[in-house]
């Protein structure tokens, strides 16, 4: 009888092998299996039986249907999640794809299903390794995840870019491609790969068929099957092994083959086998008809021919599949320095730095110049000694740079490797526990202070994103202090760390130490950088948020038009511009411009969806934004949808017990509280807020959020004590937050007066409203929503005292405004008609009192509707 370890052995190769090509397979299993013929007879079979199809049970549902139906056979799934499955694509022993379509959006994706998920708890857990990682890259040459999810009968699937092309070397090799526009196609391949590793990502199986090329001549990577994710450490050491293993022969560098560490090297290699290919037109090493001996024998000793006459693309090629991964490029983002030096005809960091090889260089970009100063031998031999001291300086900043870059490297893949490179990455990484051993090396870096500062400034940015403020503040300003005395007081980089901090202190609620950090990090970034750079764009951008922050909001609006003018120079969507838009439609939304905020923050999120995809938290905090417009012109309904769509994404991005997700959880709150839906609301509120209180301290603006929430509902439910205690709390933070000139100070005191006119305290709640009024007219614009809203109340407390004249007139300036905004259902709109009623008949004015009675009728139909 078979034992349970030497199944899951015979499942996992299997599963490695299956959908392999046949030679490769076979190298693959010999390796494998060693001298366990047993053990690889019963694979063959297992793989033979397969290829056959002749059992139900090892034969996926469609091929079933296929013989018994011919070709006319229904497909197994009608719809996956909001897609029609319309045909199939193709399959291998892994999973099967479809084309599928959703008619909502008319958007077509590749749907993957896992075949035969039953089979091997191995090829599932590859299946959902691949999804998983999809999910977290977002990249223009990375096929993106779209959904995912499971069948009713438990099979998982998910939805991907649906990628039209070519494989990279077909698509040359048909077009001619000349070597520049290799070099540039396979450029974008290699920016995919950088983009993989600097989210920890290695894909282990780089080739020209997992390169797809489209008509436009844009590319796609595909295949993440395999990919090692570092951050990933709970698989068995077996699995690892196996899964080192799964590879494509050809393309494998030689640690693959041994069965030995893979990096960020490992892709290297394969992109240097990719290199060649497209250069050479062929494989550097010709494995057909080779047992797996040879074949690894080949691969480990033997070193390729030179792919090109050039000798610079020698470099290139061969720098990249050098057999020590310690002599290769470093990293990807090398080899792209490389390649650009190359297409710029300039010396090659991999190059031996001669003179000969420098002036060389030097003569083939300046031919015309070199040919006109011929006549004077003097003359040329100081240009040429001028220019090489040039190159020399240019070529020693680069190299630095380049240091820099694989210092930080190897920074990065220490924190993963835990320390030890013999024993393998740690068991229970947590992103707390990376940044705070990163802190920990960081603070050992003091021989190389460029990468020490770099780092500290990088690791205090992640800090502040998770909350931990007073970390993120020790850390930005050592990151600040070692900049000024590595570049000077004025310089880009000091800049850069000015604006950093200004943004660590809106969170920190320092705002006027904000505004004047914003400012002096934009004069020295306008002093330094080059025009339209996004660093002046980002200082610009920090400017017009510490504005908007303080409330100055016709400040704020041409400063952050003018970093949306920088941001655009570069491209029509890229990360600052969506950043900037972004803020100036917050601006526009705080003066009360719905409509101008609502095209904005729309544009914005298709923006992001197309940089990052649907499920970034970026595109939460789109449709966050997008509710608050629908909420305060009271289409709760639609707000509502977009809150909890943004909800489900940061959750799922951060995790339940973040403030991000207790802030979009608060802001759901608020549209529940609006829809009467007071137990749901007061459900989300309980959780938010010791989540923020824990984050941000008792004092602070995040917190006094969810106080006013819970001041509402109390309100609701007649508990006037409780309301009064969470408006008092959010009236003494904003005071202190804002230094007492903020529309939220004027918000919170019209709160606190809706208590004392719950008491029937009129005259007392008239004079907060009226100084809640005053604050509105100070710090925003003249028809703003809570103008017109607080005087609609202070008008309803007039009213109480039979004041019918002066109530009036605070009842139709409020009126005045809403109705020009808002929905016509609106709860204001409809307390405002309601007491003018009242006003109109006190005062005997009964035509009037019709007139509003008749819009009052109105407005309760569309809330009907």
């Amino acid at each position: 009888m078979m034992d349970a370890a030497r199944w899951s052995r015979i499942q996992q190769l299997f599963s490695a092998a299956v959908d392999l090509p046949a030679n490769e397979r076979r190298i693959l299993l010999e390796a494998e299996c060693g001298g366990d013929q047993a053990l690889l007879a019963e694979v063959r079979a297992m793989i033979e039986e397969d290829s056959r199809g002749d059992s139900l049970l090892d034969r996926d549902v469609s091929h079933v249907a296929h013989q018994v139906l011919g070709e006319a056979a229904p497909l197994p799934y009608r719809q996956a999640g909001p897609y029609r499955i319309v045909r199939m694509l193709g399959e291998g022993g892994m999973g099967v794809v479809y084309f599928g379509q959703r008619d909502d959006v008319g958007q077509v994706a590749a749907i993957k299903v896992l075949r035969d998920a039953w089979l091997s708890p191995a090829r599932r857990e590859r299946f959902l390794t691949e999804q998983r990682t999809l999910a977290q890259l977002n990249h223009p040459s990375i096929a993106r995840l779209y959904d995912s999810s499971t069948f009713a009968d438990g099979t998982p699937w998910f939805a991907m870019e649906y990628v039209e092309g070519e494989p990279l070397t077909k698509y040359c090799q048909q077009r001619g491609s000349s070597i520049e526009e290799r070099l540039r196609l396979f450029r974008e391949v290699c920016q995919a790969v950088q983009h993989a590793h600097l989210h920890a990502v290695i894909h282990r199986d780089l080739k020209p068929s997992n390169v797809l090329v489209r008509a436009d001549g844009s590319v796609r990577l595909l295949d993440f099957g395999i990919a090692k994710q570092l951050d990933r450490f709970d698989a068995p050491n077996d699995q690892t092994r196996t899964g080192l293993r799964l590879m494509t022969p050809a393309y494998a560098a030689p640690e693959q083959i041994r069965g030995g560490n893979i990096g960020v090297y490992t892709d290297v290699y394969s992109l240097g086998v990719m290199l060649y290919e497209l250069l050479a037109g062929r494989l550097p090493f010709d494995l057909s008809h080779k047992t797996p001996g040879e074949g690894e024998k080949i691969i480990l000793d033997q070193e390729p021919e030179k792919p090109s006459s050039i000798p610079d693309l020698n470099v290139l090629c061969l720098t990249a599949m050098r057999k020590d991964p310690e002599r290769r490029y470093r990293s990807v983002e090398a080899l792209i320095r490389d390649i650009d030096h190359y297409l710029r005809a300039e010396p090659l960091e991999a190059q031996a730095d001669s003179l000969r090889y420098r002036a060389g260089k030097f003569v083939r970009r300046n031919r015309r110049a070199v040919n006109a100063a011929a006549a004077a031998l003097t003359l040329v031999t100081g240009l040429v000694v001028f220019f090489t001291a040039r190159v020399t300086i240019a070529r020693n900043r680069a190299l630095t740079e380049a240091a820099r870059t694989q210092s930080i490297q190897r920074f990065m893949l220490n924190l993963f490797e835990g320390g030890d490179k013999e024993s393998g990455p740690a068991d229970s990484l947590r992103v707390v526990t990376l940044l705070d051993r990163g802190v920990q090396e960081a603070q050992g870096l003091n021989s190389e202070p460029f990468v020490q500062a770099e780092l500290y400034q990088t690791l205090g940015s992640i800090y502040q994103k998770l909350g931990k403020l007073d970390r993120a503040d020790s850390l930005l300003e050592s990151g600040m202090n070692r900049r000024r005395a590595l570049f000077g007081k004025d310089s880009a980089e000091t800049a850069d760390s000015l604006v950093a901090l200004s943004l660590l202190r809106i969170d920190q609620e320092r705002l006027p130490e904000a505004e004047q950090l914003a400012r002096q990090g934009l004069e020295m970034a306008k002093r330094h950088a080059p025009r339209g750079d996004f660093s002046l764009a980002k200082a610009t951008t920090a400017l017009g948020r510490v504005l908007e922050e303080r409330g100055s909001y016709d400040q704020a609006i041409p400063v952050l038009e003018e970093a949306v003018r920088i941001s655009a120079q570069q491209s029509a969507a890229n990360p600052e511009l969506a950043s900037s838009l972004n803020e100036l439609a917050s601006v526009h939304f705080y003066a009360g411009r719905y409509a101008k905020a609502d095209a904005l923050f729309h544009r914005v999120l298709e923006m992001h969806r197309q940089l990052y995809g649907d499920r970034h938290p970026l595109v939460a905090d789109d449709l966050i934004n997008l509710g608050a417009v629908q909420v305060d012109l009271g289409y709760y309904s639609e707000a509502e949808t977009l809150e909890r769509q943004a909800l489900e994404i940061s959750a799922s991005y951060y995790g339940s017990e973040h403030p991000q997700t207790a802030h979009n959880l608060t802001v759901l709150a608020r549209t529940l509280v609006h829809e009467k839906r007071l137990d749901e609301a007061v459900a989300a509120l309980e959780k938010v807020l010791p989540i923020e209180e824990r984050a941000y301290g008792p004092a602070s603006r995040q917190v006094a959020s969810p106080l006013n929430e819970l001041g509402n509902i109390a309100m609701a439910r007649q508990q006037y004590d409780e309301a009064e205690r969470r408006f008092t709390r959010m009236v003494g933070i904003y005071r202190a937050v804002y230094n007492n000139h903020h529309y939220l100070v004027g918000i919170a005191l019209s709160n606190l007066a809706g208590v004392s006119v719950a008491r029937k305290q009129y005259s007392q709640a008239e004079e907060l409203y009226r100084q809640a009024i005053q604050m509105f007219a100070s710090t925003l614009p003249a028809g703003h929503l809570n103008i017109g809203i607080a005087q609609i109340k202070l008008g309803r407390a007039l009213l109480r005292q039979q004041r019918f004249r002066d109530a009036e007139t605070q009842l139709l300036a409020g009126y005045a405004i809403l109705v020009k905004q808002t929905s016509p259902a609106l709860v204001y709109l409809q307390n405002a008609r309601r007491d003018l009623v009242s006003v109109y008949e006190a005062l005997k004015q009964p035509e009037d009192a019709r007139k509003f009675q008749a819009e009052l009728g109105s407005g309760a139909e569309s809330a009907a509707r």
